[in-house]
């Protein structure tokens, strides 16, 4: 059994199919309650198991109550974190409710969950955690203080959870993605750039050495990669899926 967060769009949705498609019973967790259950209606379309049930991952409260009800279904063998909100801003442009509103979601949010499934897991045989970390997090990329900020944080917590349940059979990674082309970046494009879409995607497809930008799909194929017994032999790590990014630029 897998639980996803953020599966109702982009990242967590390629993630969520894909788990689905290797006979995964999914989870699919998101506080667009509308939204997640129209993803588990196209897995099950699909032919695969899926369940959608509405969480605000920076609420205490709701991230406990879902995670009691997917227990009490049977165990929990995986978790992948990829709920999260972007920011754009530099610290002095970045306001406190801002910095607040990145830190309860991406941080907070990760670690309620990773919390709550790891109670779970520590009464079976153990199970699998995969974060969504970013490039962010290791590299200074202009404007994101505050995204990024919540992401080192999200790193830091992955290799933290890796060291301490390394006795427990309970894997813990990320993944650090650049650019990958979601609902988001052609909302902030929309939104910012109105008439210059292609142009300015193809500047932002151009940052990364391999030429544009990441698919969702793709990101999914590592994610489920990790959670499987083929990548048995990894913890603790964070895996840059970065067109190059990190080590061909310049």
């Amino acid at each position: 059994m897998a639980v996803v967060t953020g599966a109702a769009s982009g990242i967590g949705q390629a993630i969520a199919e894909r788990l689905a498609a290797n006979r995964a019973r999914v989870w699919v967790l998101d506080i667009d309650a509308g939204a997640a259950q129209r993803t588990a209606e196209s897995i099950a379309h699909a032919g695969g198991k899926a369940t959608a049930l509405q969480c605000d991952v920076a609420q205490p409260e709701s991230v406990t109550q879902v995670f009691t009800s997917i227990t009490s279904a049977g165990p929990l063998d995986i978790l992948v974190n990829s709920a999260g909100i972007a920011h754009i801003g530099t610290i002095e442009t970045t306001k406190m409710q801002d910095f607040e509103r990145i830190f309860k979601v991406n941080v907070q949010g990760t670690y309620l969950c990773m919390q709550a499934a790891i109670t779970t897991m520590l009464g079976q045989s153990g199970g699998v955690i995969v974060n969504m970390a970013s490039m962010a997090a290791i590299m200074g990329f202009s404007s994101r203080f505050a995204y990024s900020m919540s992401k080192g944080a999200v790193r830091a917590m992955t290799f933290s959870v890796a060291k301490d349940f390394l006795d427990k059979n309970i894997r813990c990674n990320c993944i650090s993605p650049a650019r990958v082309h979601t609902p988001f970046v052609d909302g902030y494009l929309k939104k910012n750039y109105p008439g210059r879409e292609a142009e300015m995607m193809a500047e932002l497809s151009a940052a990364q050495p391999i030429g544009r930008m990441a698919r969702p799909d793709e990101v999914a194929g590592l994610a489920v990669y990790l959670c499987s017994d083929l990548a048995g032999f990894l913890t603790g790590a964070d895996l840059p899926f970065d067109g190059g990014v990190l080590n061909l630029r310049g």
